[in-house]
């Protein structure tokens, strides 16, 4: 099953975000669940969010990851949100 994670950024974490960006990006690159992955850009060009799509076998497993991620531990984001999603373009 896939799930989008969705998450916003506190104000004024780009700090917060910048320090944990490497820890982040390994946790990423080495669960083997992420299928894509980026930054949301605000209107000044900086990151402030998260889009990750997870591949497991349950939300549940998904919210497990999501507590997991080093931008979470870190307290990175205000809000986040976690929903199936159903891939229909494959590019």
């Amino acid at each position: 099953m896939l799930f989008a994670l969705m998450a916003w950024d506190k104000e004024g974490a780009l700090s917060v975000r910048m320090q944990n960006r490497p820890d982040h990006l390994t946790y990423l690159e080495n669960s083997g669940l992420v299928r894509q992955a980026g930054p949301f850009i605000d209107n000044v060009g900086e990151p402030c969010g998260s889009l990750i799509i997870l591949e497991t076998d349950s939300i549940a497993a998904a919210q497990e990851w999501a507590k997991n991620d080093p931008y979470a531990k870190a307290g990175l984001f205000r809000d986040f949100k976690i929903i199936e999603w159903k891939r229909v373009i494959d590019a």
